[in-house]
């Protein structure tokens, strides 16, 4: 059973939905921007993209909590994919925050926003102890990103076949950080 408080998670600006196949134009659009595929492992039919979007619900189906269809609040448009996800990396299960977004919202801190948002959502709604997250080395945007929400690097290591680092956020240190924001 899903709790009710995974959905819609809302952030400033973003409204997170759990994915439906009714988004897969969205999903298609998105993953055949080689922009946005660049890093993700190269564009994406839309054949795949169905296939990908359809393990996306599944997870939720099976976990509970999942990848969310992201989209500004004021206009309903679609921005892209994230959340939490299980994920095998390096021999070992893992929670990972991942996101996906166009290109036309990059830079405005959105990657940032649902990485917080779902931050809160795993150490507070879900009780996880520890977050992952990786990229590609080069990614340098993805990793400001991360480091902005919080998790700090813990080792490089290889995902799909590629170098990727592994970035980390513990439960304990998502609090302290929270706590100390809310003095200032």
């Amino acid at each position: 059973m899903t709790d009710p408080r995974l959905f819609p998670l809302l952030t400033d600006r973003l409204r997170l939905d759990r994915p439906s196949m009714a988004d897969l134009p969205d999903y298609v659009r998105m993953n055949a921007d080689p922009r946005v595929m660049a890093t993700l492992n190269g564009v994406k039919t839309a054949e795949e993209t169905r296939a990908i979007l359809a393990r996306l619900i599944d997870h939720w189906d099976q976990f509970g909590f999942g990848w969310y269809t992201a989209r500004d609040r004021s206009s309903g448009r679609f921005a892209g994919r994230g959340g939490l996800r299980r994920v095998a990396i390096a021999g070992r299960d893992e929670v990972e925050i991942g996101y996906g977004l166009l290109p036309d919202v990059w830079g405005l801190g959105l990657a940032t926003e649902l990485a917080r948002s779902c931050a809160r959502l795993g150490f507070e709604v879900l009780g996880l102890a520890e977050l992952v997250s990786f990229t590609l080395p080069t990614n340098l945007a993805s990793r400001r990103v991360l480091e902005k929400a919080g998790f700090t690097f813990d080792r490089d290591t290889e995902y799909a076949g590629l170098p990727h680092v592994l970035y980390r956020l513990t439960a304990d240190d998502w609090r302290r950080a929270v706590s100390g924001s809310n003095r200032g």
